[in-house]
């Protein structure tokens, strides 16, 4: 654990505490599910449901104040507010250690990010970080993720503050991959306001020495990683997901990388998500079982 989480008040939900228990004594490996920014742990529920019917005891925690219902969320969008990368990463394992197995841990954006931090602290028996925001020394910015992120990154006050997405950043930064309607439906069930601090901490990493988005690529109990990316993202472009992986390569352990055509950030959420699922399935099964 970082030196930021030693001492740290414990932060696990009474939800959270109970999907532990759940998976210790299911006997089964756990699946630890992270979602990234604009979205809540639901976003997750089919991804946990499949993994369940595989033998696997999925669990879907929440970042720190986390409300329960997307409705929830849209009502009080300033719980979001002042969540930084590391506080995030503490939170996940923190419930990590209240497992009885190492579990596999699957994230997207800047959950894909978390993931691969948790990775490198040794803590999951394998990753798939999917459409993963950038880690310092990822060195690409293409202007499609600048465009996404600039959402929050171009008012300074919006580091401690929550921001929202209205349906136009939505359609760009997820949904461009899909139809209209489709895109309409996907922000009325998923979108949420998120914390802008992480933006503030990714954009600076390559000039921060000191910031939490940093990931322990040469650990060798890091475990197999597999990065997956839309082909279509404008969010984490594949210059971004592609950089992730050349240094994660380095690593001793099993590196891979699969692009997937004609998918934007959604990937997850939309009506392609069996997908990408079983592909993410497939990975940790064959490192797990």
């Amino acid at each position: 654990m970082s030196k930021e989480g030693i001492n740290a008040p414990q932060t696990i939900t009474e939800h959270e505490a109970g999907q532990i228990d759940r998976a210790n004594k299911a006997g089964e490996t756990p699946v630890v599910f992270v979602h990234g920014l604009w979205l809540l742990p639901s976003s997750w529920d089919r991804w946990a449901e499949l993994f369940e019917k595989n033998g696997y005891a999925a669990l879907t925690p929440g970042w720190p104040d986390d409300p329960e219902t997307v409705e929830e969320a849209k009502a009080h969008p300033e719980v979001f507010a002042k969540k930084s990368v590391g506080q995030v990463a503490d939170h996940f394992e923190e419930v990590i250690h209240g497992l009885k197995k190492k579990p596999a841990i699957i994230g997207h954006s800047f959950g894909g990010l978390l993931a691969q931090i948790l990775a490198g602290r040794g803590v999951s028996a394998a990753s798939v970080a999917i459409d993963p925001a950038p880690f310092r020394g990822v060195l690409p910015l293409p202007i499609s993720a600048l465009r996404a992120a600039s959402v929050a990154l171009k008012n300074p006050a919006n580091h401690n503050r929550a921001v929202p997405l209205t349906y136009e950043q939505f359609r760009y930064a997820f949904a461009n991959a899909v139809s209209e309607d489709e895109a309409k439906e996907l922000y009325e069930t998923f979108a949420v306001a998120a914390p802008g601090e992480p933006l503030f901490q990714a954009a600076a990493a390559n000039l921060n020495p000191w910031t939490e988005a940093k990931v322990n690529t040469k650990n060798p109990d890091r475990g197999p990683l597999l990065i997956m990316d839309g082909e279509l993202d404008h969010t984490v472009p594949w210059a971004i997901a592609n950089a992730s992986y050349k240094r994660q390569a380095r690593n001793e352990g099993v590196t891979e990388i699969v692009k997937i055509p004609n998918r934007g950030h959604a990937l997850t959420i939309d009506s392609g998500w069996r997908e990408v699922a079983d592909m993410a399935l497939a990975f940790v099964q064959k490192h797990t079982k």
